[in-house]
């Protein structure tokens, strides 16, 4: 089963809580705090691999998280963090996220992008000692790590693809000059899958694929091969196989206009590629002078070959090579790419039934304590709110007092200039 586009869960991992805790000395009733910081959650990082084939094993596990924080202990032991989870995907892989908005184009080995942060570990209360707050009786809750869904595409890097109609034989010639095994039957058949296979001749070597068989209209999403034009697209050097046998309704010239037509309206920048015009099965014409003639006409410089006697093989990869060769000094490989996103605002307000609903990790961060109910915490809980600007955004946006206001999983009542 070949799967070239798959979509996954990935979540961050959990932060650790932090925790009030206090070394009780002779004279200080309440003692020392001591509360250690919980870890922070581990991240998920997407990691292109040349170890990784395929997105297959993403089709059978569609989520994927890693691992969460340890709480703090007391003597000021902070908790460990949690581990990241590196995610292989194969050379070549694109990542989108949940908008659908291409964030990653992973094309060589180690590039890498973080696709979902852990959660921030809470604060013991050792850290929230200041002059105005001596023993903090309170700590911090971990965080949630970010989960969101994203979407990988796999693009297939080759150096050179074969492009044709369904039997034409791209599978019979990629298997005759390289080490694929592709599946291949002596009826109308079509390739079910894009396959790769190395080619190697004297101190050269190239990497051929064979591109699942295109019909008219595939661009428009007819037959098979529309799903497996995007491969085309990293191919250095095109190969157009055209099948002069009875089994095809379209004689070779009209399915090489065809391919053509296809191949512009899934991407124009693929007919300015560079392509050989090779004409399959010869073995099965009784003379080679009306292919030769029109090919002639046309200005194209054509190579007949046989892939079940190998007439002509040797050839087309030696002029294929020579392409992909030139092709390589004068158009350097592609890089790849991580796109850098603009920080989310802190906080975004919205009326929902009712209530007024605070969202964003910079105000859920602020009422994340371990105890609301202890006065000293909701105050300081209250003064960040009021630094954020949560307060007066509220009074603009027409909170009144009397509203409920939600953040997070904590409703409170609005009084202008507090929160309580």
């Amino acid at each position: 089963m070949f799967v070239d586009r798959v979509r996954i869960q990935v979540r961050g991992g959990a932060g650790g809580a932090g925790v009030a805790s206090f070394v009780r000395r002779k004279g200080m009733p309440r003692g020392k705090p001591c509360g250690g910081s919980g870890g922070h959650g581990g991240d998920v990082i997407v990691t292109a691999s040349a170890h990784t084939s395929s997105l297959l094993k993403f089709s059978r596990q569609p989520h994927w998280t890693a691992g969460d924080g340890a709480h703090g202990e007391g003597d000021f032991k902070h908790g460990k963090l949690g581990d990241e989870l590196r995610v292989d995907v194969p050379l070549g892989t694109m990542v989108y996220d949940e908008d659908d908005r291409l964030i990653a184009d992973l094309v060589t080995e180690g590039q890498e992008v973080i696709v979902a942060r852990g959660g921030r570990g809470g604060k013991g209360n050792a850290a929230f000692v200041a002059p105005e707050r001596r023993a903090p009786t309170f700590a911090e809750q971990g965080e949630y790590g970010e989960a969101v869904w994203i979407a990988l595409e796999l693009k297939l890097i080759a150096d050179a693809a074969l492009i044709g109609f369904p039997n034409a034989g791209k599978s019979t010639l990629i298997s005759r000059v390289s080490a694929a095994k592709p599946k291949i039957a002596e009826y109308p058949f079509t390739t079910l899958e894009p396959n790769l296979g190395v080619v190697s001749f004297g101190d050269r070597e190239f990497v051929l694929a064979d591109i699942p068989g295109l019909i008219e209209g595939a661009a428009d999403g007819k037959g098979l091969g529309h799903e497996f034009l995007r491969h085309t697209e990293r191919a250095r050097v095109l190969v157009i196989l055209l099948d002069p046998s009875e089994l095809q309704q379209a004689s070779y010239q009209e399915q090489l206009s065809v391919l053509l037509n296809e191949l512009e309206a899934h991407s124009p920048d693929l007919v300015t590629r560079p392509y050989l015009v090779a004409l399959a099965k010869i073995d099965t014409l009784d003379d080679l002078d009306e292919p030769t003639a029109w090919a002639a006409a046309a200005d194209i410089k054509l190579f007949p070959i046989s892939s079940v006697n190998g007439v002509g093989l040797e050839e087309l990869m030696y002029a294929l090579a020579d392409e992909v060769e030139r092709h390589v000094r004068e158009a350097p490989d592609r890089e790849g790419f991580v796109l850098h996103r603009p920080l989310r605002a802190s906080y975004s307000i919205a009326r929902r039934d009712g209530t007024w609903v605070v969202s964003g990790r910079a105000a859920e961060r602020a009422v994340n304590l371990s105890d609301l109910t202890v006065p000293e915490a909701a105050d300081y809980s209250a003064k960040r709110l009021a630094y954020l600007g949560v307060d007066a955004a509220l009074e603009a946006a027409g909170a009144e007092a009397g509203d409920e206001v939600r953040i997070g999983d904590i409703v409170f009542t609005y009084t202008p200039g507090e929160l309580g």
